[in-house]
């Protein structure tokens, strides 16, 4: 799983393995070590009511998806679940979880075998 954060945004890009586990476990997490602290965890969890949210708290960025857009979301065919939280002050959160891709170009030091076959590359 891949976090990208960015302003008031953020990004997960799961592989296969990862969209199979939120399927069948109901989410998927992982996380990255910092040398003198804890680790920041990122976790997609799906809820079986709600809508799209995202939160952060004791060091875990979490985004609960819909149970119903989990299940639309398994279609080949569909790519990403997207939404906006309101921000306490004004303002929104994009919020955007999305099947990663093989790049169309390969990259040596990035294992690609558990990727989504990139659309483009059919062409």
């Amino acid at each position: 799983m891949k976090l990208r954060i960015r302003g008031n945004s953020v990004r997960f890009r799961l592989a296969k393995s990862e969209l199979e586990q939120i399927s069948e476990a109901g989410f998927a997490e992982d996380a990255v070590q910092f040398p003198s602290g804890p680790a920041l965890r990122y976790r997609v969890e799906v809820s079986r009511n709600g809508t799209l949210a995202a939160s952060f708290t004791s060091s875990l960025v979490k985004v609960t998806v819909p149970e119903a857009e989990v299940r639309r979301w398994l279609d080949p065919k569909e790519v990403s679940i997207r939404g906006e939280q309101p921000l306490d002050g004004g303002g929104t959160l994009k919020i955007l979880v999305e099947k990663d891709f093989e790049c169309l170009v390969p990259r040596p030091d990035e294992d690609s075998g558990d990727l989504f076959e990139n659309p483009r590359s059919r062409r």
